[in-house]
């Protein structure tokens, strides 16, 4: 699988991974709704508005990169990217998007460069949560690569042929004959089941 294909799958799952640490940061931090709404309002989060759009476009091109993944899979070129794929972006991309993000909110927010927000919960605990996370969806893509690689095998392998299913269907038949006879009316070569007994 070639690696900008890869990518496709990588990016959004590691960002979509730095997100999801993100949001549960603000949660964990501020539990109460009206709490969080003015914390988020505070640090300059309303692009929060915008975040389906954004997931949809993820989702798209997660769903472009599993294609390709079956498409190679199907055509019996299959790269191993399962076992190519590196944990290192999924360590990395989420920390790195996690620090820029909050320091980009906070610098459209307030106009100038937040060096405070080192000290601020709610960007240690988002930063502590990004590991887990990006491992996570490492493992999810792991997963996903392996099912559309088998999803490729499946569509691209022949069907069975009439002459490998003939003798499987020939001794279904011959096991299913003695008790189809038990059942056909005596003295007539076909006809209704007999009544079963009460």
């Amino acid at each position: 699988m070639r690696r900008r294909l890869l990518w496709l799958l990588v990016a959004p799952l590691a960002l979509g991974a730095s997100q999801c640490a993100h949001w549960l940061a603000y949660r964990l931090v501020a539990p109460a709704a009206h709490e969080r709404a003015q914390l988020l309002a505070e640090t300059g989060h309303a692009y929060l508005a915008s975040v389906p759009a954004l997931a949809g476009v993820a989702g798209a091109l997660v769903l472009a990169a599993l294609a390709g993944r079956a498409s190679v899979a199907a055509r019996g070129s299959d790269s191993g990217s399962q076992r190519c794929l590196a944990a290192w972006p999924f360590a990395l991309v989420p920390v790195v998007a996690f620090v820029l993000q909050e320091h980009v909110e906070r610098l459209a927010h307030e106009g100038a460069v937040p060096l405070h927000a080192y000290a601020e919960r709610s960007f240690l605990v988002g930063l502590a949560l990004q590991l887990p996370f990006g491992a996570a969806a490492y493992l999810l893509a792991r997963l996903l690569l392996a099912a559309a690689a088998h999803a490729g095998r499946l569509l691209a392998a022949p069907p069975r042929s009439r002459a490998a299913a003939a003798p499987a269907l020939r001794a279904r038949a011959v096991v299913h004959a003695p008790l189809a006879a038990a059942h056909v009316a005596p003295g007539l070569g076909r006809g209704p089941p007999r009544a079963l007994p009460a």
